[in-house]
């Protein structure tokens, strides 16, 4: 694109008119009206079928295969009203994003009419091609079967798009010979362990009526905006989802002043629309604001079951993409879009809880009497120290490498903040003299028509990757374009294991005539004794934390997806989600093998794309521009003017410095003989990568230099600042 494409981008925006979206209603009228939920379902089916599919939402309980048809002929006799022609599986394949295929419901009959059907059977199974699909080995590539399976406690929902509506239908999608071939079916079978574990603890600790233990989830989502008038003439934020080349613009977020300051106009039209499309799709977003980059902003819902809470995190990141489009917007959902400024992650707030017990992570107003509370809080900072590197390796990918490490997300070693409260608390525990907690203050701000408020027994910390934040713990690690399902599966399975383990340990200190507080008090204590080096309530981001984590502590820093996804092969991974019965060695190794050379893709691709920008977009523009430099100073010289010709030489060595590090890369990424895809994978992370700086290092020093009527990207000042 020529720099004219810059300029009418800049006047389209400008001249733009701003859309007229109103409201869809009032909350209470539009709330999960496009949502065949239990509310609806109650009206619809006969009692009878009504309560055993209630029972099976309920308590995740077998499902009647016989009340099928009636469930199937419902659900799209509603859908039709809605407006439906078509139903689709909706499934979360091993690729991170959403897939579906679309089923009319038409029937031809032999007289040559139609008719509208839905069966039980089509209900329940779908068919899908499978063998385009990332398997990780599995299958032969000759092998296509794959089945998606009716997921009955997540519900079907209508899908509106400018083209119709569509029936959509969570499931799970399995190979033919049955491994999971998605990110749904591993969530769902570790909050099954996650379950029977607790329920083991829950007896042991004296509950005899204990309802279904469920793990919850609240994600919030950041993201970036820019116009699609700029975003369509970047290459890399096309194919790539983020820059390879930009100069930070001269202000970036150094005066703080986006960070919940007031909604540009356009992005809050823009807001509205999305927050409408998820009210009547039952998701609950609650909390919308301008976040610390230019550009940046961030939608967070309310908690719901986990299970329910990945299909709509997979929605939302669906809505806001597609919303941004009819807006004459992208959504960049990219780790690190934009060098130099702030990145996108997804704080996955977790908790587990039951009907009957509440939330098993709430400490109340007197944590250090609260045994059932510090059991599953100590059964948590056991499972960290355990499995903390599985927690790396869960959110590890190409994009979530520019984020996880820097002074703006937490560090790659996995630790526990538990805040002042609950740090003293576990100190006791520790040392075996457990008597108080440190009490709620009262804040006096000091003005006399202000109220005095409550103050919370601790502050926060936003350098931890996995902090307790009053009743729950939020993993800060996950990155803003990923599934939230490969994280909640082994949060909910490295719980089990310790839940697990806390059980036995009850069960024979018990047996062996202790009475249960002071087996409750035994257990706590080994925790903090063997596990309690996991607990950090510091600044993540120093350099004396990283030294002390790794020499002192013994914690893992695993800085790249390289050196973190092998984690997935070692052999106590292995058997920890084998023990639980949520993933085969078969199908973790799969994950491996499919995560690890998606890394390498990525990797490529941003490669590729370096070098075919420098030869064809910014090195014709430099030379360009050095022509003409030399030519006007070779005219001024003439007439005995003489200037400072350094800014010539700068450019004429950043074009060749370029030139070589693009030669460089472009041999680097074309080897691919490597004995491992290990080894591949740490090429990449090294080698390419450094050789991918350097290209831009002399592209964005260019940039610098080189007429801004000459320069053919947009650039961050434009993209960032021009709403």
């Amino acid at each position: 694109m020529s720099a004219i494409d810059r300029k009418e981008a800049v006047n389209l925006i400008n001249n733009r008119p701003p859309m007229d979206v109103k409201s869809s209603g009032k909350l209470a009228d539009i709330w999960a009206t496009d949502v065949f939920d239990l509310a609806k379902m109650k009206q619809v089916l006969p009692k009878a079928i009504y309560k055993s599919l209630e029972k099976t939402v309920r308590t995740n309980s077998t499902l009647d295969p016989s009340i099928a048809d009636v469930v199937a002929t419902a659900m799209k006799d509603w859908a039709i009203s809605k407006g439906a022609g078509y139903y689709a599986h909706v499934f979360y394949p091993l690729t991170g994003a959403t897939a579906e295929k679309h089923d009319s419901f038409i029937s031809p009959q032999g007289d040559g009419s139609v008719l509208s059907e839905f069966s039980g059977k089509l209900l329940i199974q779908g068919e899908p091609d499978a063998s385009s699909f990332p398997n990780g080995g599995i299958r032969s590539t000759f092998e296509a079967r794959g089945y998606t399976a009716w997921d009955v406690t997540s519900p079907a929902y209508i899908l509106e798009t400018p083209n119709g509506s569509t029936l959509c239908i969570p499931t799970a999608f399995v190979s033919w010979t049955g491994e999971a071939l998605d990110k749904k079916t591993p969530v769902l079978r570790s909050n099954a362990a996650m379950n029977k574990a607790a329920q083991r603890v829950l007896k042991l600790l004296g509950h005899t009526d204990i309802a279904q233990v469920n793990s919850s989830c609240g994600a919030e989502q950041e993201y970036f905006l820019i116009d699609a008038a700029f975003g369509n003439q970047r290459p890399d934020i096309l194919l790539a989802g983020r820059t390879l080349f930009g100069k930070p613009a001269a202000k970036g977020q150094q005066f703080e002043d986006h960070y919940f300051g007031a909604i540009p106009e356009r992005v809050q039209v823009f807001m509205q629309e999305v927050e409408d499309r998820m009210y009547k799709l039952g998701i609950p977003a609650k909390t919308r604001h301008n976040e610390v980059a230019p550009g940046q902003f961030e939608i967070a819902p309310v908690f719901e079951a986990a299970n329910v809470a990945t299909d709509h995190q997979q929605m939302v990141m669906t809505i806001l993409k597609s919303v941004a489009k009819k807006h004459g917007m992208m959504c960049l959902l990219h780790e690190k879009p934009f060098k130099g400024i702030n990145g996108s992650g997804k704080h996955v707030n977790w908790s587990v809880g039951s009907a009957t017990q509440g939330n098993l992570l709430d400490p109340g107003d007197t944590p250090h009497s609260n045994m059932q509370f510090l059991v599953f809080c100590g059964a948590v900072i056991r499972g960290v120290h355990k499995y903390g590197p599985l927690l790396r390796a869960v959110v590890a990918s190409a994009s979530n490498d520019h984020r996880l490490g820097a002074n703006e997300a937490p560090p790659a070693i996995m630790s526990v903040y538990l805040g002042t409260q609950l740090a003293d608390v576990f100190e006791q525990i520790k040392a075996g003299d457990l008597k108080s907690s440190k009490a709620q203050g009262v804040l006096h701000i000091g003005v006399d028509t202000l109220p005095k408020l409550p103050m919370d027994a601790g502050d926060r910390n936003r350098t931890s990757p996995f902090a307790f934040t009053g009743n729950r713990f939020e993993f800060r690690a996950v990155g803003s374009g990923q599934s939230v399902g490969g994280p909640l599966a082994a949060m909910n399975t490295m719980l089990a294991d310790s839940l697990d383990w806390v059980a036995d340990e009850l069960e024979a200190s018990i047996k062996g005539g202790l009475e249960l507080n002071k087996a409750i008090a035994k257990v706590l204590k080994k925790i903090m004794d063997d596990h309690g080096s996991v607990v950090f309530n510091g600044n993540g981001y120093s350099a004396e934390w990283h030294k002390e984590a790794v020499e002192k502590r013994g914690l893992r820093n695993l800085r790249t997806t390289a050196d973190s996804l092998p984690v997935l092969k070692e052999k106590e991974i292995v058997a920890l989600f084998e023990r639980h019965n949520v993933l085969s060695p078969t199908e973790l190794a799969s994950r491996f093998e499919i995560y690890a050379e998606q890394y390498v893709k990525s990797i490529d691709v941003e490669a590729k794309l370096v070098v075919e920008m420098a030869k064809t977009k910014i090195l014709p523009a430099a030379i360009t521009h050095l022509t003409e430099q030399v030519e006007s100073f070779s005219v001024l010289a003439d007439s005995n003017i003489e200037l400072d010709n350094s800014s010539i030489k700068t450019v004429a060595a950043q074009i060749k410095a370029m030139q070589v590090a693009v030669a460089k890369l472009d041999v680097a990424a074309a080897k691919h003989d490597f004995a491992t895809i290990e080894d591949h994978m740490q090429f990449c992370a090294k080698d390419i990568r450094d050789l991918m700086e350097s290209v831009r290092a002399a592209a964005d020093t260019l940039e610098g230099e080189v007429a801004d009527d000459i320069w053919p990207l947009p650039t961050y000042m434009e993209m960032l600042f021009i709403k």
